[in-house]
This record gives structure tokens, C-alpha cells and sequence, in this order.
């Protein structure tokens, strides 16, 4: 498989000079996050991410002698407008790809756009699964690659009585679902579900719930600015994070660091990356992004997908010799991408394969790698447990 490293292209940025002088021809992408609304919390420095890999890009030549123009679109943290503002980007802007989206309810909302126009999203966040399309890059955990290693870690801690709580939406529901199956199969206890909208900030019934089931463990599936909320409220009613552990799959270092980190201190989260990663070419992007925007900016996640989805697309344009969405497509399936967490490829299912780590927080908002799975885990879109008999099989399509 062919290889691309992002490590030698970031140190070009910077150290170009003719070669990274503007190309007479150019090339439009999208950018599309939440840069206002309850997900810019997290959304913004995904944008940030992505637009340093593309100035990376155009300062080492481009690619296929084009420069990037990056157009940056507000999603607003509203489904109708992601599809709004993707449908511009793909029929106004004519990009020849997009890159964004957090919400499985803003994917969702984009999926439609992106088949009828024949055009390739490249989705850089966790989600619950169960969708397989030809006309997304899935670089975010499939649930056997985040939710199911925290499960399978929190069982081996000896907990066996877990509390849901989630945004009320298609990722917490069906990722809770899967966790539910798994729970009932193993013969644990399900000592609470329960939903708040998203960017609800009231938890007083929730937290009474919790309070009342006295769980082992919370996995909390809260999006956004509500975790601001629930963590408030959760230290206000005496429950501790020593004696009530809360698991959480949308909380990075990005959040925790705006949530204010003694809050959130103790609490655990699952990622395929952390800000902690050791490695040369993880310290090289961290100090890079710092460098852009800030010498206290956390790395998260997402941001890191995102980057890494530029370069794989860069990479895929160029095996594919071509910036026709159904080739890139084509060619990104199993072409190595050497990235600051390791060596990634996107498997035939089009989601990417990668490595699981829980980490702890500590009170400088960083995470400590607390277990990792034994190697990468190949993407499963569908669980068998809660899903069998489900597939995704995009073969002939690639």
C-alpha cells in the first residue's frame, strides 16, 4: 500500500518559498463546523485543524500543482443548516470535497446532499454506527473502536452497575443501545437512561435519578455546552468523580480546558488520540497548531481527524490522479497515511482503522493513557449484537 506522511509535509510549512508561492489554478474545498450555537464548543478548533493542514498543503506546492482554497461555512449547530450550507459549498462553491461535521444529526442531514451530488464528506468524529455510505470518509470511531473498549474497560475495573445519560439525539440513543445490549448479554446491571436535549443546562431530575441508582460508573454521551451544566450540577448535589466515576465520549481536552478543569478533573474519557500520545510526530502537529493559534491550545480527537482527513484526501488525489470524488474515493481505501497517532489506513467500509485508549484527567486538563487496546481495531459499522446480521459491504462500489 502507498504511503503518505504527514509529519515530512508539516515541516515544510513554513519553509517554503517559490514552491509555496500561489498556483495560477486552484482548487475549492469545504470546511463546514459549528462556529456558533451549543457545538462550537468543540467545533471550532476542528476548523482550525483542518484549515492548518490545507495552509501546510499550499505552503509545501499544493496539490497536483493546485493551491487550496479553503471556503469555511458556519453550521450553526443546526442539521437543516449543515445540509443548507453543504448543498452551497457543493452547487455554488463547486468543491471538489468537504470536510466537517460533529453531530450524527448533522450528518445525517448532509448524507442526502452528498449521495445526490455524487460529492465525498470526510466526517472526523465518533458516532454510533449503523450507516454505511460510499459518499462519506468515516475517519471518526465506529462504536467496536470507542464505546465497546470503554465498556469492556469498565468491566474489567469491576463495575458493574453503569448509568446512561446522553444529549437527545441519534448518536447517544444508538450508541446507548449497543451498550444496553451489552450490558443485558453480560448479565450487569442498567441502573439508569436517561436524555436532555441538546444544549439542555437543567439536570436537577437526572442527577436525582443517579443519586437514587447509586451506579458504579456514568457513561455520559452529553454533546456540547451541557456538559458544562451536568458537571456543575453533578458537584453541587455532593456526588464526587473519586467515588462515581463518569465515563464521557464527547469531552477532550478542548472542552474540559473551556468547562474549566477542576470540574472535570478525575474523569475519564475514550479516544483513538490524546494530546498525551508520546511520539516525535505527535509533539511536531502539537507544537505546530500551537505555534498557529496559541501557546495554551488544546488537541484534541476530532481536531486531529480533521487534520488527518485533509492529508488522506491530498494523498487520495494524488494516487487517483484526479480530483473526481468517485476516484479519490476509490483511492483512499487502504492507502497508508502516516499521521501524529500512527500509521492509519481507511478499511473497504470507508471508516478508518485505529487504536482505543481510555485516558484519566488531571487538573491541567490533560489526559493520562490509563489502558489502550492491544493493536488497532478494524472499523465494525455495524454491531453484531445489536445489528445481526447487518453489513457494510461497499465493494463494488470501490
Amino acid at each position: 500500500m502507498k504511503k503518505t506522511n504527514l509529519t515530512l509535509a508539516a515541516l515544510a510549512f513554513g519553509a517554503a518559498s517559490a514552491q509555496g508561492a500561489l498556483a495560477e489554478d486552484s482548487v475549492n474545498v469545504g470546511v463546514l463546523q459549528s462556529l456558533s450555537g451549543t457545538m462550537a464548543i468543540s467545533e471550532v478548533t476542528v476548523k482550525n485543524a483542518e484549515v492548518m493542514a490545507i495552509d501546510e498543503i499550499n505552503a509545501a506546492g499544493g496539490v497536483m500543482g493546485h493551491q487550496i482554497k479553503a471556503i469555511v461555512e458556519d453550521g450553526a449547530s443546526d442539521p437543516a443548516i449543515f445540509a443548507q450550507k453543504a448543498t452551497k459549498l457543493i452547487e455554488n462553491d463547486k468543491v471538489a470535497t468537504v470536510f466537517g461535521g460533529w453531530t450524527s444529526a448533522s450528518r445525517k442531514a448532509m448524507l442526502p446532499v452528498f449521495e445526490r451530488t455524487d460529492n465525498l464528506l470526510w466526517y472526523p468524529v465518533q458516532f454510533e454506527g449503523n450507516e454505511c455510505s460510499a459518499n462519506i470518509m468515516y475517519s471518526g470511531a465506529q462504536p467496536n473502536q470507542q464505546i465497546l473498549p470503554a465498556y469492556e474497560w469498565a468491566k474489567a475495573q469491576g463495575d458493574k452497575s453503569i448509568f446512561l445519560v446522553g444529549s437527545d439525539y441519534v448518536f447517544p440513543r444508538t450508541a446507548n443501545l449497543i451498550v444496553k445490549k451489552h450490558i443485558a448479554e453480560d448479565g450487569l446491571t442498567m441502573a439508569g437512561e436517561e436524555y436532555v436535549p441538546l444544549g439542555g443546562t437543567d439536570f436537577s431530575a437526572v442527577i436525582a435519578k443517579i443519586r437514587a441508582a447509586k451506579p458504579d460508573i456514568i457513561f455520559n454521551t452529553l454533546n456540547g455546552d451541557s456538559n458544562v451544566s451536568f458537571f456543575k450540577q453533578l458537584a453541587a448535589s455532593g456526588i464526587t468523580l473519586e467515588d462515581t466515576p463518569v465515563m464521557s465520549f464527547s469531552i477532550a481536552e478542548q472542552e474540559a480546558q473551556a468547562m474549566g478543569t477542576k470540574l472535570v478533573a478525575g474523569s475519564y474519557a475514550a479516544w483513538n488520540y490524546f494530546e498525551t500520545l508520546p511520539g516525535e510526530a505527535n509533539e511536531k502537529f502539537v507544537d505546530a497548531y500551537r505555534a498557529k493559534f496559541g501557546a495554551d491550545a488544546a488537541i484534541t480527537d476530532p481536531m486531529l481527524h480533521g487534520y488527518l482527513d485533509v492529508y488522506a484526501w491530498k494523498a487520495a488525489v494524488e494516487k487517483a490522479g484526479s480530483f473526481d470524488a468517485d476516484a479519490v474515493r476509490k483511492a483512499a481505501v487502504d492507502l497508508d497515511v502516516a499521521t501524529p497517532m500512527g500509521d492509519v489506513a481507511f478499511a473497504p467500509n470507508q471508516s478508518l482503522t485505529q487504536t482505543a485508549y481510555v485516558g484519566k484527567l488531571d487538573d491541567k486538563g490533560k489526559f493520562d493513557i490509563v489502558w489502550k487496546s492491544e493493536g488497532e481495531i478494524a472499523p465494525e459499522p455495524y454491531d453484531a449484537l445489536t445489528f445481526p446480521g447487518k453489513s457494510c459491504d461497499l465493494s463494488a462500489t470501490n
